[in-house]
C-alpha cells in the first residue's frame, strides 16, 4: 500500500571504534550476534535523522563484532557514528519456522485469556535467559512468560490476537 510507512526494526547499535580505517564496534541484539552483518542494507537512526547505508563486511572478533560500512573510511568518520541505531526493513528479515515469531511482529497484539477476557496489549517482548517474557499494558501492567503450549495458546497473525491461559488476577 502506498503512503504506508515501512515497518523498522532496531537489531543494534553503533558502540565504538576498531582501527583507523573506518570499521566500527556494533553492539548487536540478534542471535547469533554477528548476524546482524549478514543484512547488507543498514538504517541508521541518531537524534530523530535516518540516513540508510551499505556493509561491506563484518564478523566477530573476540567477543565483538565488528563492521565495515560503505562511505566510513577513517576513525574521525565512524566516530560520528557512536551510539547510532541499526535497523533494517522488516520485510528484510528472513520468514519465521511455524510457532516463530518475530518480537516486533507481537508488539501492539491483544492478549486474551481462554475465557476471552482483555488483558491488554502487547507493549514490548524481553528474554529472562530461561524464556522470553511479554509486558501486557492494560488496566495494569502483567509480565507473561512467553511458553507456548503451556502458558500461550493461540497466536493469530491475521487477527492480532494471543490467547493465553492465565489468571487475570495475576
Amino acid at each position: 500500500m502506498s503512503g504506508t510507512p515501512r515497518k523498522q526494526v532496531i537489531l543494534g547499535r553503533i558502540s565504538g571504534l576498531m582501527g583507523i580505517k573506518g570499521w566500527v564496534k556494533v553492539h548487536s541484539y540478534t542471535e547469533p550476534k554477528e548476524s546482524i552483518v549478514g543484512f547488507r542494507d543498514w538504517i541508521l537512526c541518531a537524534q530523530g535523522a535516518e540516513s540508510r547505508i551499505k556493509v561491506e563486511g563484518g564478523h566477530l572478533q573476540g567477543r565483538t563484532v565488528v563492521a565495515k560500512l560503505q562511505g566510513v573510511d577513517d576513525r574521525d568518520e565512524a566516530r560520528t557514528l557512536i551510539g547510532t541505531q541499526i535497523a533494517v526493513a522488516r520485510e528484510d528479515l528472513p520468514a519465521c519456522e511455524p510457532g516463530e515469531y518475530y518480537w516486533t511482529d507481537l508488539e501492539g497484539f491483544d492478549v486474551r485469556t481462554l475465557s476471552d477476557e482483555a488483558l491488554g496489549y502487547v507493549d514490548f517482548l524481553f528474554s529472562t535467559g530461561g524464556h522470553d517474557v511479554m509486558v501486557v499494558a492494560g488496566t495494569r501492567e502483567r509480565m507473561i512468560p512467553f511458553v507456548q503450549g503451556r502458558i500461550i495458546h493461540k497466536v493469530d497473525l491475521d487477527s492480532g490476537v494471543i490467547t493465553v491461559d492465565w489468571d487475570p488476577s495475576y
